[in-house]
């Protein structure tokens, strides 16, 4: 389907319908040449101090040395590396680092036209935000939580830091690239701004164009790991401990994945790391809240296979609902989407991610979730994307609502109770293997006693 392409006063805008679906390995390639990446990971959280010499003396070089939690990142041309470095002494075990298709887009694009109380009635896409109302969004705003004073890392793709819902929100001084030759701002050419997307929906302005965040006055970091939905496992644990480290963040949204057999090489090492990583960040007072992916899984009886960081130790993991026929007068937006994983020892809380079931009236996109995505000249892009991608930056911007609402920083055990505590209880009663324990409800969450 085609429709006239029109004009608002700040550009054209396009509808992107992505459909998330699918994480594996790939072949390590990126970033590097000629050398392959290693991740070493030491006996305690203390590197030894000659890792240098015996790194070189096996046949590789540092990278980088995570002293936080005992992990050394390195590279090597020599075939024996892995077996070499882990003989060092303080060394527990050395893997080749792997390449990750952590989010895999397939996009559809259409252009079109749009029509240009509580805040956020004002902005100019508002009427298809069907997302924050589902979450009573706009209850908590009206309540006075809006995220002010709270830091979010946004561990993703690249973010346009010049678009127009997110330039005002963004500590540029704080964003970095785990990416190499990449900037925090730059993405893949031809690539679906992700890292923009995810960011719109947990902060993007109270500004009277485009859309709104749940949390609008939230501040963003953007902590590029991914570069067009890829990365290895060494970007993603240096962005986390990055975040609770130096940019000092309250909360870090992870809407990436990958599903493996808990036996492919080197997995198990790998996850020991990120896992390392992630309970750094938790000790550090950081809430992470992570995407459970897109593969309509039931990891409860998933027999070979694991999710992470879904499945990680003090990770918030977010199942995804979405209507069908919005456009149509379709609400129910507790509805569990046709791509979300599940399983009771998955899921803590599910959030909107939208859908993209078709129907014979067309207008499916409409059951997306809109948000930013990039500038090009003059012009600022918004997009209509659905997975757990989109339903977990929900929940962080709930989590920074939460946080303002109690005066600052706040541990994440506390934060958890208070979603729990919250959360209105859908499906079975309980804990649920598509709502966890239940589909968050802003207002609640920053009015409960």
């Amino acid at each position: 389907m085609r429709m006239k392409a029109s004009k608002v006063i700040w550009g054209t805008f396009v509808i992107v319908a992505v459909i998330l679906l699918g994480w594996a390995f790939r072949p390590a390639s990126a970033g590097y040449a000629g050398t392959a990446p290693y991740v070493i990971i030491c006996n305690t959280s203390a590197v030894p101090v000659d890792i240098d010499k015996q790194i070189f003396r096996a046949g590789g070089a540092v990278t980088s040395k995570l002293h936080q939690i005992g992990v050394v990142v390195a590279t090597s041309d020599n075939p024996d590396f892995a077996k070499k470095a882990s003989k060092i002494k303080g060394v527990m075990t050395a893997v080749q680092d792997e390449w990750v298709q952590w989010v895999n887009p397939q996009v559809c694009e259409e252009e079109g036209s749009v029509r240009s109380l509580s805040i956020g009635s004002d902005e100019t896409f508002w009427p298809y935000q069907w997302a924050p109302r589902a979450i009573y969004a706009p209850d908590a705003w009206d309540a006075g939580a809006r995220g002010a004073g709270v830091r979010v890392a946004i561990l993703d793709g690249g973010i346009a830091s010049n678009h127009l819902d997110l330039d005002g929100n963004i500590d540029f001084g704080a964003s970095t690239s785990f990416v190499p030759g990449f900037n925090f701002n730059e993405e893949a050419a031809g690539a679906f701004w992700h890292g923009s997307h995810v960011a719109g929906i947990v902060a993007a302005e109270d500004n009277e164009r485009g859309t709104i965040g749940i949390a609008p006055a939230a501040t963003i970091i953007g902590v590029k790991v991914l570069h067009d939905g890829g990365g290895y496992f060494s970007w993603l644990i240096q962005g986390i401990l990055y975040a609770a480290d130096v940019a000092d963040a309250d909360l870090i949204n992870m809407s990436l994945g990958a599903l493996y057999a808990r036996n492919s090489r080197g997995a198990a090492q790998l996850n020991s790391a990120l896992g390392r990583a992630m309970n750094y960040a938790y000790q550090a007072g950081v809430t992470i809240v992570a995407s459970a992916g897109n593969d309509y899984l039931d990891l409860d009886h998933a027999g070979p296979w694991v999710s992470m960081p879904a499945e990680a130790q003090h990770v918030i993991c977010v199942s995804a609902t979405g209507p069908i026929g919005f456009a149509y007068g379709g609400t129910d937006f507790d509805r569990p989407a046709s791509y979300t994983n599940y399983g009771h020892s998955l899921v803590d809380f599910a959030a909107p991610g939208g859908d993209f079931m078709l129907y014979p009236n067309g207008y499916w996109y409409y059951d997306m979730v809109m948000a930013p995505t990039y500038v090009l000249g003059t012009s600022h892009y918004y997009s209509w994307a659905a997975g757990t991608s989109q339903a977990a930056p929900h929940v962080t911007g709930v989590a920074a609502l939460i946080i303002e609402a109690h005066g600052g920083s706040m541990h994440p055990a506390q934060i958890k109770a208070i979603l729990q505590q919250s959360a209105d209880d859908l499906g079975k009663p309980g804990n649920d293997e598509y709502y966890g324990m239940g589909r968050i409800n802003a207002f609640k969450a920053v009015t409960i006693k």
